[in-house]
């Protein structure tokens, strides 16, 4: 593996073939490190191989069922439809 630079960050590089044979050992790497790891293909980058974060998961359960449905979204709504935060 090989370290390069991609917009301004130190990532490490891989060819497609070299994952192939080392791809458990890439992965220890990824979850030990949170690095990224670029699998490349002829020397171009071709995909990102990165950990997984639950954190856009959690956000969205936490905002699910937050949102009021507005009917008629057409309709004007005025001062009364609105209810105070708590």
């Amino acid at each position: 593996m090989n370290m390069v630079t991609y917009n301004g960050w130190m990532e490490t590089e891989i060819s497609k073939s070299r994952f192939k044979a080392q791809a458990l050992e890439v992965f220890r790497q990824i979850e030990a490190t949170g690095d990224p790891v670029i699998i490349t293909d002829r020397g171009e980058p071709t995909l990102i191989v990165k950990r997984y974060t639950p954190a856009a998961a959690l956000l969205q359960q936490r905002l699910k069922g937050s949102v009021v449905r507005y009917a008629d979204p057409l309709e004007p709504a005025g001062e009364d439809d609105w209810e105070p935060a708590e």
